[in-house]
């Protein structure tokens, strides 16, 4: 069961959250509200059904929402933006104080897994904790952002059909190192249907601009300032690597490791069930304490 609620965001951005709920209770049910909330914030190019399977699971025992961030899936898109730190970071601060989620639990992947930790570092009475999911802490550089601006080119769009968006993403993307069929419905979801074929939902010049925001800088300044418990996760064919992510996990303050075996940069939608083994004990050691 699953419930949208708008809120706004900076400079007045309209922002699409998905509350999902015990189907047995249901959105705004006696429980279900005053139960723990957890925020999911996605990655870069991702959207919130992205973490449909997690968010099911967290709503046994949890408020569980997660976010269209701007420019993404069902949220607002401005042509001018912005698209930047300081945008994305008070996006996530609004839908954490309009929802009613603190003290919240972040759990983000990606370029969301970054927002994640600077709101809990700005605003620690609104974070309890902190799951950080395949997300580098180090700056990328220049020569990362002009391999980007040159996959976006590669793509054939529009796509004839979403059985040739699976493929391209899942098998013949130069960048797919061995087929993968869940890169291959990831990318499924983000496409939606035009008059000439299917195009992604989000504007590649927004995206390129949300990612120059942070992968030309390093954050580890702001990693060091999260006081709250905070679970790094990574896939062994992601982007963080094992040395980086206990780097990461010795500069948290309350940092620990996790890692879900033959997983890829999209761990939770990669092997599901490895992601939840590893993420549920640590939400559970929180309730004990």
């Amino acid at each position: 069961m699953v419930r949208r609620t708008d809120v706004i965001g900076a400079g007045g951005v309209r922002l699409a959250a998905w509350e999902f709920a015990d189907p047995l209770k249901g959105p705004g049910d006696h429980g279900q509200a005053d139960a723990p909330g957890v925020l999911l914030l996605h990655g870069l190019m991702g959207r919130a059904s992205h973490w449909a399977s997690t968010a099911r699971w967290l709503a046994e025992r949890y408020r569980a929402v997660a976010l269209d961030q701007r420019g993404h899936g069902r949220s607002g898109k401005p042509a001018d933006g912005p698209y930047t730190r300081e945008a994305y970071l008070a996006d996530a601060e609004a839908a954490v104080e309009q929802l009613g989620l603190a003290p919240v639990t972040l759990i983000g992947h990606g370029m969301g897994a970054l927002t994640s930790w600077q709101l809990a570092a700005l605003r620690p009475d609104l974070v309890r904790a902190l799951v950080v999911c395949d997300m580098r802490a180090s700056a990328l550089g220049a020569a990362s952002q002009r391999e980007w601006e040159a996959w976006f080119r590669s793509w054939p769009v529009p796509f004839a059909t979403l059985a040739d968006v699976r493929r391209w993403f899942g098998e013949d993307d130069p960048w797919v190192e061995r087929p993968s069929a869940a890169r291959g419905e990831y990318f499924a979801e983000v496409m939606a249907e035009q008059a000439d074929g299917w195009r992604p939902v989000f504007d590649v010049a927004h995206i390129l601009a949300s990612r120059e925001a942070w992968a030309l800088h390093a954050h580890w300044e702001e990693l060091a300032q999260v006081s709250c418990p905070a679970l790094v996760v990574r896939g062994p064919d992601g982007k963080l690597g094992r040395a980086e992510a206990q780097e990461m996990v010795r500069v948290l303050p309350r940092g620990s490791y996790g890692e879900v075996p033959d997983a890829g940069h999209l761990v939770h939608h990669d092997r599901p069930d490895g992601w939840r083994a590893v993420v549920e004990p640590f939400l559970d050691s929180l309730r004990e304490v």
